[in-house]
């Protein structure tokens, strides 16, 4: 029996964000964020299936890395003409929701070094404001995985990038990760930062009055971390 096809709700991403990719979308994708956003998932499910989501995304943020030739002996004893990664990476999470995403990271390349961004939105002024911060100290030197699952207006995630930039770190060696992102803050964003790259799972349809993503999936740090 034939599958079913399905109308995805992802809107048609490439053609307005040159620097953003999104993941394939396959029918287990779609399931996958249908679990994530219905409202009467349990915490424990929400956290496995937005797991999975979180490595798929990683996986395809390392095939954006550069690479090098590297030959190496199969134990066939045959030579093998394959590539490595070219340079090291870092993780770097947007507190507190970010945080979710290291396991992902962490899975995927073993031993990496993650620094940790803190930033809320100033009450006098409206605007964004760095709390904290803890970076590698050798950070302008490696390649940066920007974790942040929900991308909005996008004032948060630039904030991020500006501070990644005051450390020294090269705006074409920072890929921004997330798992929904809204089409205004993508715009701003990907303006904003021509050379950055950006891996989202979903593009939703945009921003209501209160800019929540619609249809979204709510708080992700609440759904997460609280029962």
């Amino acid at each position: 029996m034939a599958a079913t096809a399905v109308k995805t709700s992802q809107i048609t991403p490439a053609a307005p964000f040159p620097s953003v990719f999104t993941l394939p979308q396959t029918a287990q994708l779609e399931a996958l964020y249908t679990i994530i956003r219905d409202k009467t998932t349990s915490r424990g499910d929400f956290i496995f299936y937005s797991n999975r989501i979180i490595r798929l995304l990683v996986e395809e943020g390392l095939n954006h890395l550069p690479v090098v030739p590297k030959a190496v002996e199969t134990p066939t004893g045959s030579k093998y003409e394959g590539v490595s990664f070219e340079g090291r990476i870092c993780g770097v999470s947007i507190l507190r929701a970010g945080e979710a995403m290291e396991a992902g990271l962490r899975e995927v390349c073993r031993s990496v070094r993650i620094g940790k961004i803190l930033i809320q939105r100033d009450e006098e002024t409206a605007l964004p404001k760095l709390f904290y911060s803890k970076l590698p100290e050798d950070i302008a030197s490696r390649y940066v995985l920007l974790l942040d699952p929900m991308l909005a207006t996008g004032g948060s995630a630039m904030k991020a990038v500006e501070i990644l930039k005051e450390h020294g770190v090269l705006e074409e060696r920072i890929i921004f990760i997330n798992l929904v992102a809204a089409p205004e803050g993508l715009k701003a964003f990907s303006t904003k930062f021509p050379a950055l790259r950006v891996i989202t799972g979903w593009i939703d349809k945009g921003l209501n009055e209160k800019a929540y993503i619609i249809p979204g999936l709510g708080d992700f740090g609440e759904r997460r971390y609280c029962e």
